[in-house]
């Protein structure tokens, strides 16, 4: 894929641990990413959601990643962290569950790319398309065989990027899934299936 490599190159990609767990603050800033998110959307009901937004769930996010768990990669740009992409096992995330649109498409085990925040600097240059990647090859070293997303099919090229926190249905293609199915008419679900050699799978292994 034409430029990969270099954006590759210029972005470096690891997994959220306790040690990194400053990082992900400085980058998610006051709002937590998007008022008071903290990446825990997907996590929890609706209702504990509403309740815990902001403290709450930068508090619940943060007992996730010192339990050992690792939600998601980070990315860096000369050591600065510049984006973010969560990647997990899907029966992490208990919205899909719960979600019509967003029902399992078989029994096959899957890990999923649940949402995106990347620094207002480094937006429209390709990172999310490296964070996909980098998500792929740390799912495919962990033992995933199926790699799904969730993406939005903006109607408009000038969609706000808050409305965009799934990706897109382009960077997902060019990162390499397929639609399988869509419940939706904005919102596909889409996959990428390991091979042998996996796409950069050492890409954020360590």
């Amino acid at each position: 894929m034409t430029g990969v490599a270099e954006v590759m190159q210029e972005w470096s990609f690891h997994p959220l641990t306790p040690e990194r767990w400053h990082d992900f603050e400085a980058l998610f800033g006051p709002r937590g990413a998007c008022g008071g998110c903290w990446c825990m959307w997907w996590r929890l009901t609706r209702a504990e959601f509403d309740r815990m937004k902001g403290e709450g769930n930068r508090e619940a996010m943060r007992a996730l990643v010192e339990s050992g768990r690792v939600p998601g990669i980070l990315a860096y740009a000369g050591g600065v962290p510049v984006g973010w992409c969560s990647v997990a096992p899907r029966e992490e995330f208990g919205a899909l569950t719960r979600s019509r649109v967003l029902r399992p498409v078989d029994d096959a085990p899957v890990w999923s790319v649940v949402c995106f925040f990347v620094d207002k600097a480094h937006r429209r240059r390709g990172l999310t398309v490296a964070l996909l990647r980098a998500a792929v090859g740390y799912a495919a070293a962990h033992g995933a065989t199926v790699v799904e997303g969730y993406p939005t099919e903006p109607k408009k090229a000038d969609a706000p990027a808050a409305f965009l926190y799934t990706g897109t249905v382009s960077a997902f293609r060019k990162a390499g899934f397929v639609e399988v199915a869509r419940g939706s008419p904005s919102r596909p679900i889409m996959r990428y299936r390991v091979q042998s050699s996996p796409v950069d799978s050492e890409a954020a292994s360590g």
